[in-house]
């Protein structure tokens, strides 16, 4: 595999326009063709983009730039940049000349309950050929709590109170681990996020219609799990000297 990082330069006032393809059009063009997003970071001037993608082979990538020239959109997109350069990034120096992927990657997603019992589901710009709970990646320093009150609220626009841990998923081929939590709304309307999230409900979920609105697979099982929960222990704490920051148990809450 090959790390090409390219810099685009964002004509003035022209980010919010430009991310809306980016998900909406050119993410889609370079996964359908076989490149895996790695990062992409907006400056603070929020006058240039670097976007790292992964490609199988040298020969893939020079390929692959002609598939993605022929994009009607991607070329809308090119009319909002400047200067654009590509890097091939080497795997012996250290990062920003090089890229190295993590190992493994910690995502949440929750699967959320109002009082009549729907359940709140999002559909991505980037994958919108289903609907799905709101999660995301897990960052730096956040205990998996944290990370799914932020990603929710983020996603949907609305606070929630978490009961457990129904489910763990790894997906072995992109490294990343998925830790499905349940839990209920507490405040909020929901809403879409911009440049992420196009659609946001609370749907009346069952086994009988559930294909209508998550057609993926792995999505799918994760929800159905979540409906007949089996709650896992959980605790976040640190170490030297030790510290209990929380914990679910929820055989003692409902017994």
């Amino acid at each position: 595999m090959i790390f090409i990082r390219k810099t685009e330069k964002i004509r003035s006032g022209k980010l919010d326009e430009f991310n809306r393809i980016f998900h909406t059009h050119e993410y889609r063009e370079y996964v359908k063709n076989g490149a895996k997003l790695i990062g992409r970071w907006v400056n603070d001037k929020e006058d240039e983009i670097l976007t790292i993608w992964e490609y199988k082979s040298k020969e893939h990538y020079d390929n692959f730039e002609i598939v993605k020239d022929t994009s009607k959109e991607i070329q809308e997109a090119t009319g909002l940049t400047g200067d654009i350069s590509y890097e091939l990034l080497s795997s012996t120096e250290p990062y920003p000349s090089a890229y190295h992927p993590p190992k493994h990657i910690m995502s949440v997603s929750g699967y959320i309950t109002n009082k009549k019992g729907k359940v709140l589901l999002v559909r991505n710009f980037h994958r919108s050929d289903t609907m799905e709970m709101p999660g995301g990646q897990v960052e730096e320093v956040e205990t998996l709590e944290e990370a799914i009150h932020r990603e929710i609220l983020e996603e949907t626009g609305v606070k929630v109170s978490i009961i457990g841990i129904t489910g763990i998923y790894q997906n072995v081929t992109s490294g990343v681990t998925c830790i499905v939590f349940r839990g209920e709304h507490l405040s909020g309307e929901v809403r879409a996020a911009e440049n992420e999230t196009s659609e946001v409900i609370f749907a009346e979920l069952t086994l009988e219609n559930i294909d209508h609105y998550i057609t993926r697979p792995q999505f799918k099982s994760r929800a159905l799990d979540a409906m007949e929960a089996n709650y896992l222990p959980y605790e976040a704490f640190r170490a030297r000297p030790y510290e209990l920051i929380s914990r679910f148990d929820v055989k003692k809450e409902y017994s």
